[in-house]
Order: C-alpha cells, then sequence, then structure tokens
C-alpha cells in the first residue's frame, strides 16, 4: 500500500545490507537498516514493517523508531491462518461481564477473525490471571454509551480498548476522574499523514510549530497538548477537527491543512479506501505512541481486585510465544486486506 513511503525512504538510506535474512531469529543491524528495508528483506513487503515494531517494542520506541548499526533486532515470522485461541471460560452467564464495539479494526470487530486483535488478547489474558473465573463479552457498537452509562453504572465490569489520557497532567478528565486503567494491552503508533512531495519533514516537534493539523471531532488531543508541547493551549499549531477521517484526507488534498495525523491503522486504511496510495503517505517519525486499556469503574467495588488479576494475567501473557503469535496474525491479516484491495 505504501510503496511511495518506503520508496521515499529508500532514497534517504544506504544500500540494504547484503546479507540474508531469517525470521524468529536475532539479526544485526548493519549501516544502512531500516525497519522498512529489513521487511522488505525478510518478508519481500517494506509494509509489514509493523511485524518488526511489536516484536521490539521497548527497543523501537526509546530509540523513536530508529535503528542503529549494532543493534539487535528480533525478526519474528509471519503467523499463519490459525485459528483464533479456544475460550471456554466465556460464557453466556459468567461471573464477570465486558463490553466492547465493532468498527475498529484490527483491534475489535464481530467480522474481523477472532473478533479483533486486542479481543483476542483479552480473551488470552483473562485465561491466564490467577485462579480464572467465567466472563462474557457483549458488543455495543455506539461506543458513546460505553463509559457512561454502562461502565459506570456498573452495568458491565469492564470494557475494551480504551486509549488513557495523561491523568497526571489532567487528573479532571473525565475517564482519569472516573475510571482505573489497566497495563496497556498494545501500544499504537500515531502518525502525520502528508501529500506526496510535501517538504513537510518532521524530526522533532519544532517542525510541527505553525502547522495545520487535522484530526476528526471527538478524537482524543491529549497528545498535542502534553506538558513538553501544550501545542493546543499555547496557540502553536492549528487543529482542525473535520467530521472524520476521510473529510480530513479531503481537506489535505485541497490544501486546506499540511497533515492528518491518526494511528497508523486507520490511516491506511482510509487512504486505501479514498483511492489515495501513492497520493498520501505517513512520515516516518510516529507524533506519539498510545496504549489500548481495560478500563473499569472507581465505583466498582471489586476494581481494583480485577485490575490486579487482568495485569497479572497479561504480564504472563506478555512473556509468552502465544501474545506475539496473537498480535504478529493480526497484523498480517490487517496488512493483507489493504494489499488485496
Amino acid at each position: 500500500m505504501w510503496r511511495s513511503f518506503t520508496a521515499a525512504l529508500a532514497l534517504c538510506a544506504a544500500p540494504l545490507a547484503a546479507q540474508a535474512q531469517s525470521c524468529d531469529a536475532p539479526y544485526t543491524i548493519a549501516s544502512g537498516d531500516t525497519v522498512f528495508s529489513i521487511a522488505e528483506n525478510v518478508y519481500g513487503d517494506p509494509e509489514k514493517w509493523t511485524l518488526l515494531y511489536y516484536a521490539n517494542e521497548d527497543l523501537l520506541k526509546a530509540q523513536v523508531f530508529q535503528v542503529n548499526p549494532g543493534d539487535v533486532l528480533f525478526v519474528p515470522c509471519e503467523a499463519g491462518s490459525q485459528k483464533p485461541d479456544a475460550t471456554p471460560l466465556q460464557q453466556v452467564d459468567a461471573e464477570m461481564k465486558l463490553v466492547t464495539g465493532s468498527d475498529y479494526a484490527p483491534f475489535t470487530d464481530r467480522s474481523w477473525p477472532g473478533q479483533g486483535m486486542v479481543t483476542e488478547l483479552v480473551n488470552a489474558a483473562l485465561e491466564t490471571t490467577p485462579n480464572p473465573v467465567s466472563y462474557a463479552i457483549s458488543w455495543e457498537d455506539d461506543w458513546s454509551r460505553h463509559l457512561f452509562p454502562m461502565l459506570d453504572s456498573k452495568e458491565f465490569d469492564m470494557g475494551f480498548p480504551w486509549l488513557k489520557p495523561d491523568c497526571q497532567a489532567t487528573p479532571d478528565n473525565e475517564r482519569c476522574a472516573n475510571f482505573h486503567f489497566s497495563d496497556p494491552l498494545v501500544e499504537i503508533l500515531i502518525l502525520l499523514f502528508v501529500r506526496q512531495g510535501s517538504d513537510f519533514a518532521f524530526n522533532s516537534d519544532a517542525d510541527v510549530i505553525g502547522k495545520t493539523l487535522c484530526r476528526p471531532k471527538g478524537y482524543f488531543t491529549h497528545d498535542l497538548d502534553r506538558l513538553d508541547r501544550q501545542w493546543l493551549s499555547k496557540g502553536l499549531v492549528t487543529l482542525v477537527q473535520a467530521d472524520s477521517p476521510v473529510a480530513c484526507f479531503e481537506a489535505l488534498q485541497r490544501g486546506e491543512v499540511d497533515a492528518v495525523t491518526l494511528n497508523v491503522f486507520l490511516g491506511a486504511k482510509t487512504i486505501d479506501d479514498m483511492g489515495l496510495r501513492g497520493e498520501v503517505v505517513p512520515l516516518d517519525k510516529p507524533l506519539s505512541v498510545e496504549g489500548l486499556h481495560v478500563i473499569i469503574s472507581k465505583k466498582h467495588w471489586r476494581g481494583t481486585t480485577h485490575l490486579y488479576r487482568f495485569n497479572a494475567g497479561l504480564a504472563e501473557l506478555k512473556g509468552s510465544d502465544r501474545y506475539a503469535e496473537i498480535v504478529s496474525r493480526h497484523l498480517g491479516i490487517f496488512w493483507d486486506q489493504i494489499k488485496a484491495n
């Protein structure tokens, strides 16, 4: 999908390392390597760089997506088309009730294999919690009802997946004030998408000052106004809040905004749906990294107990091959579907 993106990166990079690279093995970065060139060499497709990112998340996030000669990355193999794990503890009449919603692929969607990456991760984490209990997952596609009244009234015990605002900086934020958050199930990259050939380069926050960005109405903005930025509160950038991702990209095409800012998956899918391949490309440096969490009302009498048990199960899961298999399988499904269109 993003051939123009990876081609543009290749112009700035040295030639690919000559040695062959294999999967399910460590790889030592050579001069000129990027996550995109490694993905092309291993998977035959630079667009599958997210497989490398999520297999080496701590390193790549700390280094702001850059790799240096001598770094060692683990290169996962592409997961096959395994069926989702069995979920024997998921029952209709269950001790614990969770709520989620569709139209958030590849994370949660009833029509997605396994009902989404995060749904499978929640299932697997609940299976590995200390003293696991039966649970049920209900689907409510009107996301505006999840927090209030569903979770606030304890109609459901927990909900997923939710972004966590900067609660340290904004403790009065509605989510921060009313809900506890689990450890992140998975973290997603928020990117800047620009017109092909744009001179907008994002190497540091200073490059964004004075720009006009578009993010859809109702989407979070805390990453734009965190304490080390304060782009909005100080008027350092202009934020256009269009009605939808499509409306943002239309504004970009008309030259009304300098960039659209969305998560990597939503941006890729919208570009593909609009037929903008080669016309709109993402910049390689992430604008922010945001976690997706399970949340529970602070009014819930077993809230901290539930979260403790869930976090313990999630930690156990993340230390296993099962976590990596679930994530890589859903990433592969997502990019293969994009390429098939």
